[in-house]
Order: structure tokens, then C-alpha cells, then sequence
């Protein structure tokens, strides 16, 4: 098996699970409070990673700055799809959400320079038409 096949799955599982809690979190409370009990979440895991380290982590300028721009970007990602998931079925929001792949794989081929076979290609021109008729 590929090494990146297990994370992968592990990803898809826990992202599967965080696309469906929401929408019950947020019976209880309004998106923007939410967010900070995520937040919460995420920080004694984060502590929890920093333990394994042996409370080291690396310093790079360069790659600080941008994982701090991703936590940003998830931070607020995480508040729009609560917002969404507080408004509508989760069954569409979840499935229109997670299509993010579709930008994520284009910013990829433009800047990156990275490739698609054309069975790849297909693939994600298929996620956008489903994408369309789930949004209709």
C-alpha cells in the first residue's frame, strides 16, 4: 500500500465526521460561538502534538507565515460551512463543501505546474457537473 493512502483515508474519515457534527452543534449553539469551542478543540490537539514533539517545533519564517494563513483560512472556512450547516441540509452543504478538491487540484495545475491525466481530468469535471445538479 502507498504511504499516503492510510492518511488519506484517516482524512476523508475525520473530514466525513466534521462535515456531519455541525449540524447538530449548532441546535444548541449560533455558528459564531461554535467556532470557538472548534478552536478550543483544536488548540489541546495541538498541544497534544506539541507534547509527542518533545515541545519543539521548527522555526522558518517563511513557512510560519503560511501555516498560520492556513489556519486562517480553515478557521474561517469552519465558520462559513457552520453558518451554512446552521441554515440548510447538511446533506447539500456537506456535498457542495466538499468539492473545495476542485480549487485545491486547479490552484495545484496553475502555479504549481502540477498534471492530470486525462481519466483525472474527467474526474473532476464530473465533481463540477455533479456539483451543479446538487445545487439546482
Amino acid at each position: 500500500m502507498k504511504e499516503w493512502i492510510l492518511p488519506t483515508l484517516g482524512a476523508m474519515f475525520f473530514w466525513g465526521l466534521w462535515g456531519f457534527i455541525p449540524k447538530i452543534t449548532t441546535r444548541y449553539l449560533q455558528p459564531s460561538h461554535a467556532i470557538v469551542y472548534e478552536v478550543a478543540g483544536g488548540i489541546v490537539l495541538a498541544a497534544i502534538v506539541l507534547w509527542l514533539n518533545g515541545f519543539q517545533v521548527e522555526v522558518q519564517p517563511r513557512g510560519m507565515i503560511l501555516a498560520m494563513l492556513t489556519g486562517m483560512l480553515g478557521f474561517l472556512g469552519a465558520l462559513c460551512f457552520l453558518t451554512a450547516a446552521s441554515r440548510g441540509p447538511v446533506t447539500l452543504v456537506a456535498s457542495l463543501s466538499s468539492l473545495y478538491p476542485v480549487l485545491s487540484v486547479g490552484l495545484a495545475v496553475l502555479i504549481l505546474h502540477e498534471t492530470l491525466s486525462l481519466r483525472q481530468s474527467i474526474g473532476i469535471a464530473l465533481a463540477i457537473v455533479a456539483m451543479i445538479l446538487v445545487a439546482a
